[in-house]
């Protein structure tokens, strides 16, 4: 698929069949996102790749796997969406979170090292290392679907943070700004 071909097609899908994807295909798209531009060129990323539904479901089980009428309707109105088509579109995401996670074929976990605190930057450079690691996630995302694959992202909230830590030991100076689904879509 050509670059611009794969701009235009890429879209975040929710929905996946229980398929695993191909070891040489995450490696082509990993690949992908290492090759992102970067303020220090240094490339401080780590990411773990979960491809067994064991490991998974260990990562993913902090996240509600239902989602009540009254608990969307809370969280629609704290986002203060006054667009109806975004409003039925995150009515359609929220309830999926757990299933699209757990059901990809492969769950990637980014990580960059941040230095100081993300939410009180130092300085405007503080940010560079967030800001850097977005671009690698996009050149995954972009991969992934000149692979003829599906993807979606999902932002961790919560106690989530804390459960990945615990789960994974990872050394604290490390954040992971999001969890990465990747694989057939339904």
């Amino acid at each position: 698929m050509d670059f611009y071909t794969a701009i235009e097609n890429r879209r975040t899908i929710r929905d996946f069949k229980d398929e695993p994807v191909d070891s040489e295909v995450i490696k082509r798209i990993l690949s992908a996102g290492l090759k992102a531009p970067t303020n220090d060129h240094m490339r401080n990323w780590e990411f773990v790749v979960l491809t067994e539904k064991e490991a998974i479901a260990n990562i993913i089980k902090q996240i509600p796997k239902k989602v009540t009428d009254a608990r969307l309707e809370f969280i629609l109105g704290a986002m203060h969406l006054h667009d109806t088509c975004q409003q039925k579109m995150y009515a359609n995401a929220i309830p999926k979170q757990y299933e699209m996670l757990y059901h990809a074929g492969c769950l990637i976990l980014p990580f960059f090292k941040q230095s100081s605190p993300l939410l009180i930057p130092e300085s405007l450079s503080s940010l560079n290392a967030f800001a850097s690691v977005w671009c690698c996630i996009e050149n995954i995302l972009l991969a992934v679907t000149a692979e003829g694959l599906a993807s979606a992202i999902r932002i961790p909230t919560g106690k989530e943070p804390e459960q990945i830590a615990a789960v994974l030991n990872h050394p604290k100076e490390y954040m992971m700004p999001c969890y990465i689904a990747i694989g057939h879509a339904v």
